[in-house]
């Protein structure tokens, strides 16, 4: 290896690892760098992009400030919020600027999600299954907005996740932790290079009974490795990413059934078996010092498995089950004829419902980068191309049962199959092929002025088949393309304060769920079943940002001299002893999406529905963080403000009235709040011993399905957070976590549905409630300690 490329390598490995905050009495200020493309090779100061890029690395994720990779994003990223639709804290939603990126099939995913420069959103709903990814591997996330390179889904923002390997993690680690709630959680980590060759390998495993009453215990295994290999202008990679995952859940209950007691739940089982296996090849040449090439390829196979409990359409029909049509007209529950019903009139009725997803993808990329100045100017340019395929069995069904006294559905093992009432089992395939072609250029006008401007074009086909033979409706070929342009300027105003502002387009396709459930004639049982094809447009986001960043610093310091320039940018190290530094930043933002998909409800049977283009939709707000180091003391603080409103009328079905109501343009979206604040501080009290807080504030938010905005929001609420750790010796630490220090009562989501009860095999209803709100609660207190150690 040259020397540049190594001095290079290093950089860039600094960069990876260096965290967003400063820590104990010494900090390393160095010009970080962030890719501007999925394809790892595009890295860029970060200083350059005209966007709130945000980065957290492997310091910031470590289980001794939080249990999990979705609470460590959301302590250390501003702007982000998690709801929760499972009552699983290992799937649960990460929202961005309005945007989500979900578990939950038939959510609308507006975020693209990336690993090692591999799409992970899954093919068929585009869903991020945040559980499936090792937590102990990842090097660095980034999360970039205003940047359509990364392909559909990217109307929101993109997170790109860079993967450990033995090039730049040497060592091992070995942790164990566990607490409330049955938690025992372990993980190990080694990496190893001679400077030619390099392995990595991280494995781990987790098991939670959750808090919820009945909820089924989760059960996490997942695995990371990698082999590595370069030479003096190569650098070849081969990962495999594996897990097995057993997950419980429970989802909102009636805001009726919290008030007696806060554990209750709703309907079960509820249970999800997730497994995936995906093998990754990437490969760097650098034949000049201005010039490297990129190339990734990946095989990813998934299978999901979901058992769900719930209540029913069938009724008696005078001795035997029967289903109503959209018109009231009754039908056999099976198509080959009548089921006897011989049940006690007193039988609550429910149905277990079963799906199972099954998917193969693959595809690559190819991407060159440069930094030849142009015109005497620094220029950093990248081109690529990128496809991926997906090939997805769905199917599903409904067996019919009794719900006793716990409200625990007991299969009968009579399958429900009648499509004239659009409930029949479901077998279709999916296939998915996304093409990208993409560039992007920033030139330096002058040495404090930087011009980037570039853009995507994204083709998407998306063909479904039924292979029941009686849903032809579902048979269809659809195609979706669009250019996307990026601009933006930066401008250093001083060395330490940065102006910038961009504008982007993004467009995300319909998923083959939503394409598959889009007839208000047939609604279907979301996530469950498919009955019909009627056309939806894509996505397409309009993004306008701009804001301040910058740094400033004092105290004694000790001043390095300059080291050679990693894309000629003078890097400069300094230690700072009883010194300060404060970083800080302000953001504004609008997105406008047009045809934007909405999940709406069938009014005659709320359990059902359809998707449907809802015209324009705005999102606009404010981003303000500052995050401070002072000799032993570490701190941060970040607000967002969110203004998510409707700006088309339409009408939608209310699930609890069962008729058409009318949105209006101004009506705020669901699910939104519209203040996010967050609050933290570290200290070390010795050298071995840190103690910290946190404190997270998050608004009140309108109900799901609450388009008119007409029900009690989901009220406000915040949680304080406490951790510790101690260092026993140079290889030792223990450290504990208390979550929801004082045990706060909230509700993390709510949404609304029908509280008529469940029918009976006598023709009545059971179970019948009064208010239409239905609730995720929070967890209460958890308290939790583990040990780590490195070897």
């Amino acid at each position: 290896m040259t020397r540049l490329s190594a001095l290079k390598s290093a950089l860039l490995a600094t960069c990876a690892l260096l965290p967003t905050a400063a820590f104990a009495q010494q900090t390393l200020q160095t010009i970080e760098v962030v890719g501007v493309s999925p394809v790892q090779g595009s890295e860029i100061a970060k200083d350059k992009i005209p966007s709130n890029v945000e980065t957290i690395g492997a310091r910031e994720l470590d289980h001794s400030r939080a249990p999990t990779l979705l609470d460590s994003i959301l302590q250390s990223v501003p702007g982000v919020s998690l709801s929760d639709q499972t009552g699983n804290a290992f799937q649960r939603d990460l929202n961005y600027r309005g945007q989500t990126a979900s578990p939950v099939l038939g959510t609308p995913q507006g975020i693209a999600v990336y690993q090692n420069g591999t799409r992970i959103n899954e093919a068929f709903g585009d869903v991020v299954n945040w559980d499936l990814i090792p937590e102990m591997a990842i090097a660095r996330m980034t999360l970039m907005p205003n940047n359509p390179l990364f392909g559909l889904n990217a109307t929101g923002g993109a997170m790109s996740i860079e993967m450990k390997n033995g090039f730049t993690y040497q060592g091992g680690e070995a942790q164990l932790f566990g607490g409330s709630f049955g938690r025992v959680q372990s993980g190990a980590q080694y990496g190893w290079n001679n400077g030619t060759y390099s392995a990595y390998i991280a494995a781990e495993g987790a098991y939670d009974r959750g808090w919820r009453d009945y909820s089924s215990a989760s059960q996490i295994r997942r695995m990371y490795a990698d082999f590595g290999a370069r030479g003096d202008n190569t650098e070849f990679h081969l990962s495999f990413t594996g897990a097995d995952n057993k997950l419980g859940s429970v989802a909102a209950t009636p805001i009726e059934m919290l008030n007696q007691r806060w554990s209750s739940v709703y309907t079960w089982p509820q249970s999800l078996h997730l497994q995936m296996q995906m093998v990754q090849a990437s490969a760097k040449w650098t034949p000049t010092d201005t010039l490297s090439i990129q190339a990734n390829g990946y095989y990813r196979n998934y299978k999901s498995a979901r058992v769900d409990g719930n209540g029913t359409e069938v009724q008696d029909g005078g001795g035997v089950f029967v289903l109503e049509d959209a018109a009231g007209t009754p039908w056999d529950i099976n198509r080959n004829g009548p089921t006897a019903n011989t049940l006690a009139a007193d039988a609550a009725l429910g149905q277990i419902d079963r799906n199972t997803v099954k998917t193969d993808s693959y595809g690559g990329s190819l991407q060159a980068t440069s930094t030849t100045q142009l015109f005497g100017h620094d220029n950093h340019f990248v081109v690529g191309a990128s496809v991926d395929h997906g090939n997805t069995n769905f199917q599903a069904t409904s067996e019919l049962g009794t719900l006793d006294n716990n409200l625990f559905v007991t299969g009968l093992g009579v399958y429900i199959d009648q499509p004239n009432a659009g409930l029949a089992p479901v077998n279709l395939n999916a296939k998915n092929t996304y093409l990208g072609i993409y560039a992007t250029n920033t030139f330096d006008i002058t040495s404090q002025l930087a011009l980037t401007a570039g853009g995507r074009f994204n083709w998407a086909q998306i063909n479904l088949r039924d292979q029941t033979g009686f849903a032809p409706l579902l048979n269809s070929n659809n195609n979706f393309q669009r250019f996307n342009p990026v601009v933006g300027l930066t401008y250093k105003i001083t060395p330490d304060m940065t102006a910038y502002a961009g504008y982007s387009e993004a467009n995300r396709a319909p998923t083959p769920l939503e394409l598959g459930c889009s007839d208000p004639a047939n609604p279907c049982l979301i996530d469950n079943f498919l009955i019909a094809d009627p056309p939806l447009k894509q996505v397409v986001s309009r993004t306008v940002e701009g804001g301040l960043r910058g740094e400033i610093s004092g105290g004694r310091s000790a001043y390095a001299a300059d080291l050679p320039a990693y894309r000629k940018a003078p890097i400069k190290s300094v230690a700072v002893d009883d010194g300060w530094r404060l970083r800080w930043g302000l953001s504004l933002f609008r997105t406008e999406n047009s045809d934007d998909i909405l999940q709406v409800v069938d009014p005659l049977n709320p359990v059902r529905g359809y998707f449907k283009n809802a015209g324009t939709t705005l999102r606009q707000g404010v981003e303000a963080k500052v995050d401070l180091a002072w000799n032993r003391w570490t701190a941060y603080a970040n607000y967002t403000f969110i203004d998510a409103t409707f700006r088309s009328a339409f009408d939608v079905n209310d699930p609890f009235l069962r008729v058409p109501v009318g949105v209006v343009s101004g009506n705020h979206i669901p699910g939104i709040p519209a203040h996010r604040l967050k609050l933290g501080a570290e200290y070390a009290v010795t050298d071995a011993w840190k103690v910290g807080a946190s404190i997270n504030y998050v608004g009140s938010q309108y109900l799901l399905h609450d388009e008119t905005n007409v029900y009690p929001k989901v009220p406000a609420y915040w949680v304080v957070n406490v951790n510790t750790s101690y260092q026993v010796t140079k290889n030792v630490e223990v450290f504990g976590l208390i979550q929801n220090l004082f045990n706060q009562r909230y509700y993390s989501a709510g949404t609304v549905f029908d509280p008529a009860g469940f029918n009976t095999a006598g023709g009545g209803t059971a179970f019948a409630l009064n208010d239409p709100r239905s609730m995720v609660p929070g967890m209460p207190l958890a308290a939790y300690a583990g040990i780590r150690a490195k070897f």
